[in-house]
């Protein structure tokens, strides 16, 4: 089967995936209560505020706009009903987006140098995730990020290989994108970013360092964009305004700033940097608790699921594909065992380096992180697991082939049985905990084989 083949297959599967109960269910679920608001905010041009930067609003706003979209429901709270058929216009594009990340992982691992069948398999892998699934398919903002941050890594290898240094223009250019999404982004950029300068001051190479000085002014220029466009929309006082000082409010149609007092109106800049150290500021003080949250060393293990919407037997489940996510981890520790045992001076090769660094870093902002927290932050880190696992796999093969006549160790043939029973478990595991990806119903009986741990409760 060669690439052209896997890619179509992962672009219907992926399809087939995020679509296949599209608009079920027809009420708010989790988070939907705070997009749908911001979104339609967009329309009626009220001042709103979110913690996250404004892109995948913006996104979805400017995408319902060609449908005729009107705002006018609430999004009160979880499981209130819709009354029309517009909110699937506001699902459809994470949805299509969701659709095209496991062919998006194909081609990043394609370019890392992996064999297409284990290319591929880290496809299925993100096709099969429940949680990944679950996060897609609703009016939420992590299928953007993912998409536009391992497209990103996907054009940094392109250029890498020697494809031209346009890719790294839309290395840049998708990384400002992931974090104009969520900041969570910005490991996307600083990634590959860490390891062009240590590889030009190892070679010397004092001019190519300044050429990389470039990149962070174009994304920013880039991330500054979407909060102009942002806030040229939003140019009336809405419920937003209570966050901002009386400069950013003076700027707002129908402002309650007394016209007695003497207040300057922020420009442009002030309101684009008094918006993003306010967003700071509410993200640190997200102290209150929450009986779905958990802690960043939990993840790995997925103790702590989350409810995101029940009705009756019929329950929706933000939970990762337990095949997926304990196997991956015991790769990552496998990995990690291989550089303490080997010594890391001598174990520092790039893609496997690159690949744990990766993994690292978006685990490790985590640990300061006082705010309530949830497995979702953990997608990132777990695709890098995932590519960790398709890398050990391939770099075993690949030595197999070279000492397959000593009789020593697993051939290709069996590896490639290897990779059978993996996708063959991880797609049983995902139709087993399918009805709580989308929401389905289930028996008391069936809902509680499906609770394997205390903690999924």
């Amino acid at each position: 089967m060669n690439k052209r083949h896997y890619l179509l297959i992962l672009l219907a599967l992926g399809l087939l995936t995020r679509f296949a109960f599209f608009g079920h269910p027809n009420q708010t679920v989790f988070d939907e209560v705070h997009f749908g608001k911001f979104i339609s905010g967009y329309y009626t041009h009220e001042y709103f505020f979110d913690i996250h930067p404004p892109l995948g609003k913006l996104m979805i706003a400017g995408f319902a706009k060609l449908f005729d979209f009107k705002p006018g429901f609430a999004f009160t709270d979880i499981g209130n009903q819709y009354p029309d058929a517009q909110y699937m216009i506001l699902r459809f594009l994470p949805s299509l987006v969701g659709a095209l990340l496991p062919s998006i992982i194909f081609l990043l691992a394609l370019e890392m140098g992996l064999a297409p069948l284990y290319a591929f398999t880290a496809g299925i892998l993100i096709v099969l995730d429940n949680a990944i699934l679950t996060q897609s398919i609703y009016i939420l903002m992590d299928a953007f990020l993912l998409s536009f941050g391992f497209a990103s890594l996907l054009f940094y290898f392109k250029y890498r290989n020697g494809k031209g240094s346009k890719h790294m223009l839309l290395f840049t250019t998708f990384a400002a994108l992931a974090a104009s999404i969520k900041w969570t982004g910005l490991g996307f950029f600083a990634l590959p970013l860490i390891f062009e300068t240590f590889n030009f001051l190892k070679n010397r190479q004092y001019k190519n360092i300044l050429k990389l000085a470039i990149l962070p002014i174009i994304a920013f220029s880039i991330y500054f964009a979407f909060f102009a466009i942002h806030l040229g929309i939003l140019n009336k006082s809405g419920p937003g305004d209570a966050f901002m000082n009386m400069g950013f409010r003076k700027t707002l149609i129908g402002n309650q700033v007394p016209k007695d007092q003497p207040v300057v109106k922020a420009n442009l800049f002030q309101k684009f940097s008094q918006l993003n150290i306010e967003m700071y500021k509410a993200n640190q003080g997200l102290n209150a608790g929450h009986p779905y949250g958990s802690a960043w060393y939990t993840w790995p293990l997925m103790s702590r699921p989350i409810f995101y919407w029940v009705k009756n037997s019929a329950r929706i489940y933000l939970m990762g594909n337990p095949m997926i996510w304990w196997t991956t981890t015991l790769a990552v520790l496998f990995l990690l065992a291989g550089y303490l045992y080997y010594g890391f001076k001598n174990s520092l090769k790039f893609l496997p380096t690159f690949l744990i660094s990766g993994y690292i870093m978006n685990m490790l902002p985590f640990i300061g992180v006082k705010r309530v927290m949830f497995l979702y932050h953990y997608f990132t880190a777990l695709i890098f697991s995932v590519l960790i696992l398709m890398y050990l796999l391939d770099k075993h093969d690949s030595t197999s082939l070279l000492r397959q006549s000593s009789g020593q160790v697993i051939t290709r043939k069996s590896s490639k049985w290897v990779i059978g029973a993996l996708i063959a478990l991880s797609t049983m595991t995902f139709t087993y905990f399918a009805p709580l990806s989308y929401g389905l119903s289930l028996s008391p009986r069936a809902y509680e084989l499906r609770v394997w741990l205390t903690g999924w409760k």
